[in-house]
């Protein structure tokens, strides 16, 4: 048999917004799936919680994990097809990554923060509403009216 050439991926895993009451169980179900196909994972992060454009089995937001990783080409179909059994995913969409840099691929590592975003939400209790993060004052628009003065006639 020949050899079976390995590529670089990106993989983005989409998760209910329940999945964030248990951020280490999803984180981990992600990384199973890459280290049953023999993947080498290159990062790993906690992308981001959203709203989605459309409900997707009754779910109007979602949490998103990327990861970046090297695997064989035959390994696949094994990964998408976990990807669509599992029953605590929504979505999965992987892509090769011929075009992002192994320097590009480190700087997204994120399972640093990961952990410590567990840890956090682990010390507060159930149902705690997290602290709101200071959002700057949106830009006014200026009366439009008051700018351009209208004739009227």
């Amino acid at each position: 048999m020949p050899h079976d050439r390995t590529y670089k991926y990106e993989g983005l895993f989409l998760f209910p917004q329940a999945a964030v009451a248990d951020l280490q169980a999803a984180a981990d179900h992600v990384l199973e799936i890459l280290s049953r196909a023999g993947a080498q994972i290159i990062s790993f992060k906690k992308w981001d919680e959203r709203r989605l454009a459309y409900e997707i089995a009754g779910n109007k937001r979602g949490l998103y994990f990327l990861a970046y990783f090297k695997v064989a080409g035959s390994k696949l179909p094994q990964i998408e097809r976990d990807c669509n059994l599992s029953e605590k995913m929504l979505r999965a969409m992987i892509t090769r990554a011929d075009q992002v840099t192994d320097e590009m691929m480190q700087a997204a590592e994120g399972r640093a923060q990961l952990a410590d975003e567990v840890k956090l939400r682990a010390t507060q209790p159930a149902g705690a509403i997290p602290e709101p993060v200071a959002q700057p004052a949106p830009a006014t628009v200026p009366d439009l009216e008051e700018e351009f003065e209208l004739d009227e006639e």
